[in-house]
């Protein structure tokens, strides 16, 4: 935990000074949070019955454009990801990471803007469980590895007073597994709703 907690401590020091040095181009700070829908992929995990598992993200992020049209968009986010197997004890994984995406934001019309950016996820915790006769089971497991690295995309659009929504898909690149040759990888997407002060 007390990693989690200075991981995201820096990474909003680094927004404050981002927002400090570059305050003439600065679209302003914001929170974003919303559900998102995770599952493994990769080759090793199309022949099982994974589905997409219910997880939630919060977090903020800074503004600074570079044109009228063109923005880079540094965040830190929470993220609960993982999985769920459809299996007789319906199994899932829940694999907590802190988010850091460096975004670049294209709004090609008023309001409306399409997005892209690497993203390293650091883990916070990773725990499987399982229902066994109306109970259920959670152990830790530490088969996880603590980074992931990933691609962002997707499309958003702001609302008048500050507000904002968007809908993005995390594509992982890194094989999540310790010690293993398995292509698995952390996908999914995100629903989000945010606010820029």
């Amino acid at each position: 935990m007390k990693k989690v907690l200075l991981i995201l401590a820096l990474g909003f020091g680094v927004i404050q000074l981002s927002q400090a040095q570059s305050s003439e181009k600065l679209g302003g700070f914001g929170v974003r949070g919303g559900a998102s829908l995770f599952n493994f992929g990769g080759d090793d995990v199309s022949e099982n019955s994974y589905t997409n598992r219910v997880g939630f993200h919060v977090g903020g992020y800074t503004m600074l454009f570079m044109t009228d049209r063109l923005a880079l968009e540094p965040g830190v986010y929470y993220s609960v990801k993982g999985t769920q197997n459809d299996d007789f004890v319906d199994s899932r994984a829940i694999l907590n990471y802190v988010d850091v995406p460096v975004l670049f934001r294209l709004y090609p019309g008023d309001g409306f803007n399409l997005f892209a950016g690497p993203q390293i996820s650091f883990l916070a915790g990773s725990k499987f469980e399982g229902d066994f006769f109306g109970n259920t089971i959670s152990y830790d497991s530490d088969a996880i590895k603590e980074t992931d690295l990933g691609l962002v995309l997707g499309v958003g659009y702001n609302l008048p007073k500050g507000f904002n929504v968007q809908a993005s898909y995390d594509y992982g690149f890194t094989p999540i597994f310790k010690d293993s040759d398995a292509d698995v990888y952390n996908r999914g997407f995100k629903l989000s709703a945010g606010y820029t002060f």
